[in-house]
């Protein structure tokens, strides 16, 4: 195993769809999947709560049924552990696992009612994306109920804004250890300064379509294939709903570039994207000294 992921789990729809999503990559990837459960640390524990060490040994080993429970329902072929940690927060805890594991991913599910197929952040997700060092994806409610084995495809939306290098980077990468094409959404309608005309934005978009292309095609083996498609629509919000989907892909996004150096923060325009979008949202982060992508 070359790589690893981090499933944030509950024993919760949310934990297993975030299972599912994590097993989903572990077997595209050839990666090792940590399934972490975090419990509150002392000081954070409610006062009624009771501190004594009988009721920490009845959580711990409640918690631990939970992950075997879970690692049971997992494709037999995903190379799988359960972990326990303690932590201030939830979020805290999965980025200290994904550091000790050298995560390649965090994987968190959607926020308690979200409509089927849909996104809908949580306190955690929200957490992580304002705080984590390590790409995050977001598995839509219902995602442990499809029948999904493998990433058939990978999608990147991609700007002009500075970051986009980064993200492009990241996609190929995902795509070529997949062994999946790549295709490449160009964000520049919604990136060009407002004004300017359809002939010059034509113009802008057909550069930098060429220009993000070849770069993929260098990063990517001959034998996988690389596209550019403009997303169709007026708004981000169209052209997201515009566009079609593999069962099982995932999109990736960049992080704002009001982002820390090396953290994650969803911007606006990947933010109106996670309203529409059906598949699993990865939103990597900016590398330090670079401005973020969207």
């Amino acid at each position: 195993m070359t790589s690893a992921i981090v499933v944030g789990y509950t024993a919760t729809d949310a934990g297993a769809d975030a299972a599912a999503l994590g097993a989903r990559l572990a077997r595209s990837l050839d990666a090792t999947l940590h399934l972490v459960i975090v419990l509150p640390a002392e000081g954070t524990r409610s006062p009624v709560v009771p501190p004594e060490r009988a009721y920490e040994d009845h959580i711990r080993a409640q918690a631990k049924r939970w992950l075997e429970d879970a690692i049971l329902r997992l494709p037999h072929e995903v190379h799988s552990r359960g972990h326990v940690r303690i932590a201030e927060s939830f979020a805290e805890g999965l980025i200290a696992a994904g550091e000790e594991f050298d995560a390649r991913l965090i994987v968190v599910g959607a926020a308690a009612g979200s409509l089927f197929g849909r996104h809908r952040l949580g306190s955690v997700a929200s957490e992580l994306l304002h705080s984590s060092t390590i790409p995050v994806a977001l598995a839509p409610a219902g995602t442990a109920t499809q029948d999904d084995h493998v990433v058939p495809r990978v999608t990147a939306a991609v700007g002009t804004r500075p970051g986009a290098e980064v993200l492009l980077d990241e996609a190929a990468a995902l795509a070529a250890d997949g062994g999946v094409d790549l295709r490449l959404v160009s964000l520049v309608p919604f990136d060009v300064p407002p004004g300017l005309d359809t002939g010059a934005i034509r113009v802008v978009g057909e550069e930098h379509a060429h220009e993000v292309l070849a770069r993929a095609k260098d990063r990517l083996p001959d034998t996988l294939g690389a596209v550019v498609e403009e997303a169709p629509g007026d708004s981000v919000e169209d052209a997201v709903s515009n566009l079609s989907w593999l069962p099982g892909e995932v999109v990736l996004v960049g992080s704002s570039r009001l982002a820390q150096p090396r953290r994650l923060f969803l911007g606006s325009t990947a933010a109106k994207m996670l309203h529409e979008l059906p598949v699993p949202m990865i939103v990597v982060p900016r590398t330090r000294g670079e401005a973020g992508d969207r």
